[in-house]
């Protein structure tokens, strides 16, 4: 008898000790990223957002729901500091020598260079290699129109209360990157360094102003004209993202910067460039993202 109940004791708590197990994956599987943190960057947990706006420009047609699945985004753009890890490792040089830029980094010196600024005047080619280089990628526009406005489509990371330089790094009258005292020549307002305004709705920084944002996407002239490619679950824009699109010759920018008044902060607002960023050259950032099981 002694035996027997030794042996139902044992097994009960061997199958508690299962199910205890079975439960705390389930429970941590079903948590945002499964529950992992990664340094530098923040969860954007999985479900529908608000993409796109009826009532703004063209190419932000039509607003629908989009299903994005979690992810990891930096919480910060990639600052100098940053880039130069890569440069020092021999990397982020790439499109150098293939032709594909012809420039890397701000044209304009020290007021673009400080460690903690956003590293600006990027080609797509090396946002990507960097981003890479980093275990990551690029965001998908989706993905990162998503961690900018929240589930419900607000216009800002803070919601929709208008844009001002208490909130955001950008221009106000005449007053660019909310610094009213001109720079060296030529008179162009430096970017402020990364986090120096609150974070958004999912905790990240600058997802409105400071330097415009690089995203995965090929650049459609609406959603409308994309289709499905830019329908349903974790949209990846025209050709599904592939890397050779036919007939699109543009990337998506995001987020706004310190050279644009308020209304180019909105988390909707699209911008499209050469990924080459040359011959027309403009002083875009970037920052990563990540895979869940990656």
């Amino acid at each position: 008898m002694k035996s027997k109940i030794r042996n139902f004791l044992f097994w009960s708590a061997m199958i508690s000790i299962a199910y205890c197990g079975w439960m705390c994956k389930l429970s941590a599987d079903s948590s945002p990223c499964g529950g992992k943190e990664i340094s530098g960057m923040k969860c954007i947990p999985a479900g529908e957002f608000i993409r796109g706006s009826n009532v703004y420009d063209a190419d932000e047609k039509p607003e629908e729901k989009v299903y994005v699945s979690d992810f990891y985004m930096d919480i910060y753009e990639v600052t100098n500091e940053e880039f130069d890890k890569c440069k020092n490792a021999g990397k982020c040089q790439e499109c150098l020598k293939t032709g594909k830029c012809n420039y890397i980094g701000p044209r304009y010196g020290k007021p673009y260079l400080g460690p903690k600024q956003p590293v600006t005047g990027i080609s797509w080619y090396t946002a990507k290699e960097f981003c890479e280089w980093a275990g990551k990628r690029l965001p998908t526009e989706a993905e990162w129109e998503k961690a900018a406005r929240g589930p419900d489509g607000n216009l800002y990371p803070w919601g929709n209360e208008p844009a001002t330089c208490e909130r955001a790094i950008i221009e106000v009258g005449d007053i660019k990157g909310c610094v009213s005292k001109k720079t060296e020549k030529p008179h162009l307002m430096p970017t402020a360094n990364v986090g120096t305004r609150a974070p958004g709705v999912y905790g990240l920084y600058d997802m409105a102003g400071n330097s415009w944002e690089w995203t995965a996407d090929w650049y459609s002239t609406s959603f409308k004209t994309c289709g499905d490619f830019c329908r349903g679950k974790d949209p990846k824009g025209p050709c599904d993202g592939k890397e050779v699109c036919p007939g699109y010759k543009k990337k998506v920018l995001k987020s706004g910067s310190w050279w644009w008044p308020a209304r180019y902060a909105r988390g909707s607002k699209r911008r499209s460039h050469i990924p080459e960023n040359f011959p027309e050259y403009h002083h875009f950032g970037f920052r990563c993202a990540k895979d869940v099981n990656k």
